[in-house]
């Protein structure tokens, strides 16, 4: 008989992939006839191609233009919105008051939430999965002596943790990393260790300030999963991709999902809890330094995510910069949620239930009307210091830098008077308390003075 090669399977119907060189050896070998091989070849037949949906799914628009400046922020929102949900596994979904575009049309916007069938999509989540917020009551403590010790114990900025300067990762979660097909590997594991107690740049914080009701000293910190999460979305942005070239090839390749089905979607699932589990380590390392260092006994902690996803049976909720309500999508929060807006104004402490326009999430911060070069251009007439001094009069405001970056100043984000109203208006949830700012600490302008822009000074000067 004669020898059948990979461009007759192509020519049956077959896509190209990994079992072919396998299925080809075992035809050839076995000299199977035409009806044999049909038999044999018929566990490796894709299905089907899933088209996008026709239109739309629907999602409940929880935004509103206030003024001029924010018309165009929130057609663009509503226009990736009617693209995404498009997307062939996704069922509903719903925009929060602090919406604001990712980038192109059909990305998931800041403030979306869609929920998806049986599928998981790291692009939803994006590479800061776990972005998260944790709270802790120092009692009556003078806010700038949590400030002084926070700026003394955080760490922002690129990289991890100089040697002899790190915190420990439980030896616990090293293991749990090293028995998940997406978290074992030394290189990934080894920054995970060096990244604890890190916060990284950008709108990440540690914000000091007081409970309106209780006058007690409140510290919030805001970040995510750091550089071991973003490798892991790099592995499953990879993963995805693959399935969607075999599954949905006219989805957005950022769009792209792992079946949960199947046993990449089990073990990324896994990863993801413990990719939770490790910014959760992170943020109350952080925090615990602070409270040994002052000798003083926490007398309440809560945290949320605020960028993951959350399963309920066969759904799975994706939340891109929106807060979690419903008890259901987290077994293992006790309290009320936190709702920070800007550094300036006070961080919402906050609860709620599921209803028809929130499914089950509240928006997560203030967002941004334009992007942060629109931003520092609208203000180039203005010296940084004369910015810097107008709009945080009153506060302690520390970059860690010691650069100050204007793109994380109040100005650069929406109206939290805006969204706050808006979160009464369509009814997402309760505020039950404020912490009012006292001071903040933000990386600042990493860029300015980077590592790399420092070596090409020297070289140039040499």
């Amino acid at each position: 008989m004669k020898t059948v090669s990979g461009n007759e399977l192509i020519a049956l119907g077959y896509r190209p992939g990994k079992w072919f060189a396998e299925a080809l050896e075992h035809i050839n070998q076995n000299n199977l006839n035409e009806e044999e091989m049909q038999a044999y070849l018929e566990q490796f037949k894709s299905p089907e191609p899933l088209p996008l949906h026709a239109q739309p799914q629907e999602f409940v628009i929880n935004i509103r233009a206030e003024h001029e400046s924010e018309a165009d922020n929130v057609d663009k929102v509503i226009g990736t919105m009617n693209v995404l949900m498009k997307t062939p596994t996704l069922v509903k979904g719903a925009i929060m008051p602090d919406a604001c575009p990712t980038g192109p049309e059909g990305h998931i916007p800041v403030g979306g939430v869609v929920v998806a069938k049986n599928a998981i999509h790291p692009g939803f989540h994006s590479a800061d999965i776990c972005c998260s917020v944790m709270l802790t009551d120092f009692g009556k403590v003078e806010p700038k002596t949590v400030l002084d010790a926070a700026h003394a114990a955080t760490h922002f900025g690129y990289g991890g943790r100089p040697r002899g300067e790190q915190m420990p990762m439980s030896q616990e979660l090293m293991d749990a990393f090293r028995g998940n097909y997406f978290l074992n590997e030394e290189r990934l594991i080894s920054i995970a260790r060096s990244h604890m107690g890190t916060q990284g740049d950008g709108n990440h914080f540690l914000f000091v300030g007081i409970s309106k009701n209780t006058g007690n000293t409140m510290l919030v910190t805001h970040h995510g999963s750091r550089a071991p999460g973003a490798m892991l979305y790099d592995k499953a942005m990879k993963t995805a991709n693959r399935f969607r070239m075999e599954l949905s090839p006219d989805t957005l390749k950022e769009n792209a999902w792992i079946p949960f089905e199947t046993e990449e979607g089990k073990q990324y699932w896994e990863a993801l809890q413990l990719i939770r589990n490790w910014t959760k380590e992170n943020h109350e390392s952080i925090h615990n330094a602070i409270l040994k260092s002052l000798d003083v006994e926490k007398q309440d902690r809560y945290w949320n995510e605020h960028n993951f996803v959350f399963r309920d049976g066969d759904l799975f909720y994706h939340a891109k910069g929106a807060t979690p309500l419903d008890d259901k999508f987290l077994p293992d929060i006790t309290g009320p949620r936190l709702i920070p807006l800007n550094m300036a104004e006070p961080v919402l402490i906050v609860q709620g239930t599921t209803n028809d326009r929130n499914l089950g999430f509240a928006p997560h911060g203030a967002g941004r009307n334009f992007s942060r070069t629109f931003h520092k251009r609208s203000l180039a007439h203005k010296t940084t210091e004369e910015i810097f001094n107008e709009e945080t009069q009153g506060l302690d405001i520390r970059f860690f830098s010691n650069e100050i970056d204007i793109s994380e100043l109040p100005s650069a984000y929406k109206s939290a008077k805006n969204v706050r109203a808006q979160i009464e208006e369509y009814g997402l949830c309760e505020v039950l308390d404020e912490v009012m700012p006292y001071g903040c600490i933000m990386a600042g302008d990493v860029q300015k003075n980077a590592p790399w822009k420092n070596k090409k000074k020297y070289r140039a000067k040499s």
